[in-house]
């Protein structure tokens, strides 16, 4: 279940670039709007230090948010940021509406366990390698989850884990998945030594002794 945050916004009238710039440049405000739902999309503003806050919880990301826009509530999800290409400043944020009825698809961090216990890496001499860092998932906004775990304590040498090899929380799915085993992409694997492991050795071996 995603974390409780509380953020507050200004409703703003004044749009296009010029205004934009100057609530970045002057009162220290990003400009946002909310979209979605059965309402009108709403141009809002928040303010620059507490949004970059609440960006330092990975959970920031993957949770319903109560929004409070001059003093209504709407449960919303971030969307989209766009930051500036060579400053630590935000540009612009867009949040979506959410119904507790109603699924959301969303791009969910993964994170991965049991890395130096692994298998393939402590006994096998391997290198864990990761072909993804989050997954898409769809569900409805309750059953949202802050991230999904990768266990990667049995894996083997040579072994790769794909999205169907995760344990996904009760009311997730992979979007990739629905759309039949062909999206079955990989996730993370744990790449043989050089040299390959002790069974193929041992099959050459095998094989020249026979030569």
């Amino acid at each position: 279940m995603s974390s409780e945050f509380n953020v507050n916004a200004k409703a703003r009238a004044d749009v296009g670039k010029g205004a934009s710039r100057r609530l970045r440049r002057l009162e220290g405000q990003v400009p946002g709007i909310v979209y979605g739902g059965d309402k009108e999309p709403q141009m809002i503003s928040l303010a620059h230090k507490d949004l970059v806050w609440f960006l330092g919880e990975e959970a920031f990301f993957t949770s319903v948010l109560n929004l409070n826009i001059d003093g209504a509530a709407e449960s919303v999800v971030l969307k989209d940021l766009h930051r500036h290409p060579a400053k630590a400043q935000i540009l612009h944020a867009d949040f979506m509406r959410v119904s507790a009825d109603t699924k959301l698809t969303l791009n969910v961090p993964l994170h991965f366990l049991n890395e130096e216990s692994c298998v393939g890496v402590k006994m096998q001499g391997g290198k864990i390698t990761h072909a993804a860092t989050e997954l898409e998932v769809a569900c409805l906004p309750k059953d949202l989850p802050e991230f999904i775990e990768v266990d990667m304590k049995d894996v083997n040498a040579g072994q790769t884990l794909h999205i169907s090899d995760l344990t996904l929380p009760a009311g997730v799915e992979s979007t990739a998945l629905a759309l039949g085993a062909d999206h079955d992409q990989a996730i993370a694997s744990v790449l043989a030594p050089r040299g390959g492991s002790d069974d193929d050795s041992a099959a050459e071996e095998g094989e020249s002794e026979e030569s």
